[in-house]
């Protein structure tokens, strides 16, 4: 089984995140969202919500029960090895994006180089999107329809208490 970890702290997870997913899941036999433990991002949920939230936003995906939702708090090519996967899917949205991803997928090959790191961009539509963009929009009372799971918009909507 050609396994891969699609990580991130998805805090919120965003159309664009899913739909990466999806990509994933035409690449590999299953594929791993992995919500990681980052607090130096002081996330707006805490990990139970974000794994929920991920959770409850995945049926509607094509290929959806070959998604598995999980957590970690460790070294991603740990936690890659554990899971004996082959690959870590990263997103790219703009070449702003490259740079960062860039040195992270080279640290993450001196660390283990039998897990590749597989780049994989969003549709269009979803380029411009970000959770940091989704929750400016949402804490100031903008829609977010369209940007995210319905589930994902009423969990802003009740932080936000809007």
């Amino acid at each position: 089984m050609r396994r891969a970890i699609y990580p991130g702290s998805f805090d919120p997870i965003t159309n664009g995140h899913l739909d990466v997913a999806e990509r994933a899941l035409r690449l590999f036999d299953e594929v791993v969202i992995a919500v990681a433990l980052n607090e130096a991002k002081h996330p707006l949920f805490d990990m139970e919500e974000r794994v929920a939230l991920v959770k409850a936003s995945i049926p509607a995906l094509q290929g959806h029960e070959r998604l598995r939702i999980s957590s970690f708090d460790r070294l991603l090519v740990d936690y890659a090895r554990e899971q004996e996967a082959v690959a870590i899917i990263r997103g790219l949205r703009a070449v702003s994006d490259f740079e960062f991803e860039f040195q992270l997928a080279l640290m993450n090959r001196k660390l283990n180089s039998e897990i590749e790191t597989i780049f994989l961009m969003p549709k269009d539509n979803y380029t411009y999107l970000s959770s940091r963009i989704i929750k400016e929009i949402a804490r100031l009372g903008g829609s977010i329809e369209g940007f995210v799971p319905e589930s994902v918009r009423l969990a802003l909507a009740r932080k936000f208490g809007s």
